[in-house]
């Protein structure tokens, strides 16, 4: 039976982090979860914080990303993400330091504190944990 495949790339401002054939991908869209598969409809979406699994093979990699614009087309599909970072790739004790840090700035209550960013900071530290930690 012939696999059928599609193109992805998954870029950040930065650099190109992937590019490739997969038969899936996951991804944190804005109103949830999903999965996009050979034959897709094209649409457009936003993208959370959260974890992107790419599948080429039967083991999925797994992508902690900040956020972003996931593509679909005839063509192929192209993530744009805010940061990406594989799994494998990311330093957990710094990331674990990152969410204490987070969690006490927080909970220090200090009235000169951006509470929209402390907030989004401990929501991708706790994303990176958590992406770490699962592959």
């Amino acid at each position: 039976m012939l696999e059928r495949r599609f193109h992805l790339e998954i870029r950040t401002p930065q650099k190109l982090i992937y590019e490739g054939d997969v038969s899936s991908v996951k991804a944190p869209g804005e109103l949830g979860s999903f999965e996009i598969l050979p034959g897709h409809i094209p649409f457009l979406t936003i993208l959370e914080t959260g974890e992107i699994r790419v599948r080429e093979t039967d083991t999925p990699q797994s992508l902690a990303i900040s956020g972003g614009v996931f593509e679909v087309l005839r063509t192929g599909v192209t993530v744009l993400s805010d940061t990406a970072e594989w799994a494998h790739e990311i330093d957990v004790e710094r990331a674990e330091t990152a969410l204490q840090r987070a969690q006490e700035h927080l909970a220090s209550g200090d009235s000169g504190m951006n509470r929209e960013r402390a907030e989004a900071a401990l929501v991708r530290a706790k994303n990176r944990v958590n992406v770490a930690n699962s592959s």
